[in-house]
């Protein structure tokens, strides 16, 4: 079953990197008391989510704030070192929470898992954007092929909150 606005996310454990090195962190952490932005790309460092997807998270980062998102979160099924160094090529280490998933658990708990097998990729999770408050989600934007970033994107979000 795939998760669907008014319902709470799935407790789930994320891999972040903090100046200590690998840390775990959950849902309830990240999204308890809350309004959060998560957004989520098939892989780090491919082209959509690379030229497209984080970048509009990122120049809109301060018109999110003044709607009263606490946080933009970024999760993609990558290990925690790869998602460090996405955040640090894109200038967005402090600005943008990245939570790694490496293992597709958290993809796989809402639903919003993808099959990359054939393109050499293993599962991934589907491009999607969401607005939650205190661990529901109030939009969900789902994108039907990864390679496009539109319903997904930082604009067609913010237009929506």
């Amino acid at each position: 079953m795939t998760i669907a606005v008014g319902d709470r996310l799935p407790d789930a454990t994320f891999k972040i990197m903090t100046s200590e090195g690998p840390a775990e962190t959950t849902t309830a952490e990240v999204f308890a008391d809350k309004t959060v932005v998560l957004f989520a790309v098939p892989g780090a460092f491919t082209p959509t989510c690379h030229q497209k997807h984080l970048p509009g998270f990122l120049e809109h980062l301060h018109e999110f704030k003044a709607k009263g998102v606490d946080l933009v979160a970024c999760t993609a099924v990558n290990d925690v070192f790869v998602l460090d160094a996405w955040a640090h090529a894109n200038a967005a280490d402090g600005k943008i929470a990245f939570l790694a998933d490496g293992n597709a658990e958290f993809a796989k708990a809402l639903g919003l898992d993808l099959d990359a097998t054939g393109s050499g990729l293993g599962i991934r999770s589907k491009r999607y954007a969401m607005l939650v408050e205190d661990g529901i989600v109030k939009i969900l934007n789902v994108e039907e092929v990864p390679s496009v970033a539109e319903k997904s994107s930082a604009e067609a979000l913010l237009k929506a909150i």
